[in-house]
């Protein structure tokens, strides 16, 4: 019962972290090193497709005409910007422009200044996330709860060792039998002395 329990346990801890891994994974930020970009969306530019407050998360990638991205224009001082590519190519620079927009943006980013390609889209997350603060401080949360459920508890290593040593009842050497032909107690109370069997012969009684 310890070893399957141990086993669960074990099993419970590695579920666990190939999720946080694969977390980390798809969803690192990219200022960090990672291919993912969270963006809430600001403004009207990209009505209908997006609509402030959305959320969209980006992944680094090859970008072509008709993808919609996250690129940071030239001295910006890293401003970043949502909208889709509606012309030129990686090495002239790309054109592009919001789906609500009449004019065409005065930048042509190249794919050093493309930061993401959108990918999943989810209306109004981003307002929420916002009023709450950053969506990284829930990546942080959600690590550091997994990390609290894969983190051993006292409580189950004391266990483990309990259930592991011998029983504490089978432990106990068991009560000797009394000799039956051991001699009577002297200081034992009137009455409490054994008294020997006796051998009597035995009749068939009949009855008229």
């Amino acid at each position: 019962m310890p070893r399957a329990r141990r086993l669960r346990s074990l099993l419970t801890g590695a579920v666990l972290a190939a999720l946080v891994a694969g977390l980390l994974y798809f969803l690192w930020p990219s200022s960090l090193g990672g291919c993912s970009t969270l963006t809430i969306v600001s403004g009207h530019s990209m009505d209908p497709t997006y609509a402030t407050g959305d959320l969209v998360w980006s992944r680094c990638g090859e970008p072509s005409v008709g993808d919609i991205v996250v690129y940071s224009p030239a001295d910006t001082n890293g401003a970043q910007v949502i909208h889709r590519i509606v012309g030129g190519d990686a090495e002239s620079g790309w054109i592009l422009q919001g789906d609500n927009n009449d004019f065409l943006d005065p930048w042509k980013p190249d794919n050093s200044q493309i930061v993401g390609i959108a990918t999943v889209h989810i209306p109004q997350l981003g307002s929420i996330l916002y009023s709450l603060g950053s969506p990284f401080v829930w990546v942080s949360l959600f690590i550091l709860a997994a990390a609290f459920f894969l983190w051993p508890q006292p409580g189950e290593e004391e266990a483990d060792e309990a259930s592991d040593g011998p029983d504490s009842a089978a432990s106990q050497d068991p009560e000797p039998m009394p000799d039956p032909d051991a001699a009577p107690d002297p200081d034992a109370a009137p009455g409490t002395e054994k008294l020997p069997a006796l051998n009597l012969p035995t009749s068939n009684l009949h009855t008229s």
